[in-house]
């Protein structure tokens, strides 16, 4: 039996102990001590992944895309709940795609792909559906960051935030968006809210 088949029905019935998936702490120490640190601020939590999942992929053969996917935890927690679906996971820093691929191939998840770039490179037709939890944030001043590899300037954030709006304004009806922690300034007015969790900061739209 293969590990991503193992753990489905672990995840939909809230884990065993022994499964990465049980709890967050359970699924960080899949990762460097470092790593594991910045889970609370900047890697989505599984419960908010779960119902991300559920929302993106209630079809079968869609490509959902994370927008700054960090260590992958959206895409590797979400995968083995929606098995017809496909996730992508684009990150700019090449140290986090190379932790989300050893963990994907450990936990021998097919579903999965990440990718080492910035999201501006990618063609956004390539996708059916969106999750996005606010990466482009640490930009701003006074706002934690995952490291200092990178240039930060609230310049780049305003830039990043139009890309996105415009590149989502440009996707078809029936696009979903699930965003976490989202200032809401890259969400194009066509996007409709069809769904909120309570106080998580967590929400689903749709173009209409």
């Amino acid at each position: 039996m293969k590990e991503k088949d193992k753990y489905v029905k672990q995840i939909d019935q809230g884990g065993e102990l022994e499964s990465p998936f049980y709890s967050d702490i359970q699924f960080d120490r899949l990762y460097p001590a470092k790593i594991q640190q910045l889970s609370s601020r900047h890697w989505t939590p599984l419960h908010i992944a779960k119902k991300a999942a559920r929302f993106l992929a209630a079809e079968s053969g869609v490509r959902i895309l994370d927008i700054g996917s960090g260590i992958g935890k959206f895409c590797l927690s979400a995968a083995p709940l929606r098995p017809r679906a496909f996730f992508y996971g684009v990150e700019q820093r090449s140290y986090l795609v190379y932790n989300a691929d050893k963990v994907r191939s450990l936990l021998g998840i097919q579903n999965v792909s990440f990718r080492h770039c910035n999201f501006t490179q990618l063609d956004f037709r390539d996708y059916d559906h969106f999750y996005f939890y606010n990466s482009f944030y640490e930009n701003l001043v006074g706002t934690d960051k995952i490291d200092h590899s990178i240039y930060y300037s609230e310049g780049l954030y305003q830039y990043y935030r139009r890309y996105l709006y415009q590149q989502l304004e440009k996707m078809p009806t029936g696009t979903k968006l699930a965003t976490f922690h989202s200032l809401e300034e890259e969400v194009p007015r066509s996007y409709q809210v069809v769904h909120m969790e309570g106080n998580t900061q967590l929400k689903f739209w749709m173009k209409v």
